[in-house]
């Protein structure tokens, strides 16, 4: 089973909590090259967890949908984190009085609304 497992709720609660407390810090400091790398890494731990999942042959069946459940969260938080990266890149741009070829959200927020 990889080591990091979403599986297992003590380490689901502190991925969202430090997801929470990044995301604070990037909007706080107005980068959003935190959530990029934060992206990234969601990103490679999907890819990680995908490849175990093809690789690894002879699973239990607990491994199994342990590794289901744990991809699952790993597009959760991908797609997370790529709203964050557009929000936080949209504060940034007003920020820095940067011209940006679209607004990211409006598409977002106007289905929202």
């Amino acid at each position: 089973m990889p080591m990091i497992s979403f599986s297992n709720p003590l380490v689901l609660l502190i991925a969202t909590l430090l997801f929470v407390l990044v995301l604070i810090l990037a909007k706080e400091t107005k980068k959003s090259a935190i959530t990029a790398v934060m992206l990234f890494v969601f990103v490679g731990l999907l890819v990680f967890h995908t490849i175990y999942f093809i690789t690894v042959p002879n699973r239990s069946e607990d491994v199994t949908s342990g590794l289901i459940f744990t991809i699952v969260f790993d597009l959760i938080f991908v797609f997370i984190s790529f709203i964050a990266y557009l929000w936080v890149d949209d504060i940034e741009a007003k920020e820095k009085k940067k011209k940006s070829i679209d607004n990211s959200l409006d598409w977002f927020w106007n289905k929202i609304g």
